[in-house]
């Protein structure tokens, strides 16, 4: 059966969608975008201070639901401009510090609230 998993964490969804779900210990992540959610707008600076706020939204969503970083299997990140390539890697290569999961990593014309990033995942239970 699947079950809706919601973080206390992350900002509210934008959308008629769930921060993620769970099913057959599989999680499944929307994509989580650099909102605080303490204010509820986006953080302010460039692709470093908006990556690291993706990522720590996208952890809140993962331990919501049972698992963490470490238990990520696959992750899908978009970019609004690939000039960012190389420093959201540093941002996401301090999250997932070994046995990185896979990874699909693309430019995209525009992203929601005009945004830099946005990072979703499929991770496992622990």
């Amino acid at each position: 059966m699947k079950t809706v998993v919601t973080s206390q964490s992350a900002p509210a969804a934008i959308g008629p969608y769930s921060h993620g779900t769970e099913f057959n210990g599989l999680i499944f992540t929307s994509g989580q975008l650099p909102v605080d959610s303490a204010t509820g707008k986006v953080v302010e600076g460039g692709i470093t201070e908006q990556s690291v706020q993706s990522l720590k939204n996208l952890v809140s969503v993962l331990e919501a639901g049972g698992g963490d970083a470490d238990t990520v299997l696959k992750t899908t990140c978009y970019l609004a401009n690939i000039s960012d390539f190389a420093a959201f890697n540093a941002v996401y290569a301090d999250v997932f510090k070994t046995d990185c999961p896979a990874r699909s990593c693309f430019a995209v014309k525009d992203l929601p609230l005009g945004v830099l990033v946005e990072v979703e995942a499929i991770a496992h239970k622990k």
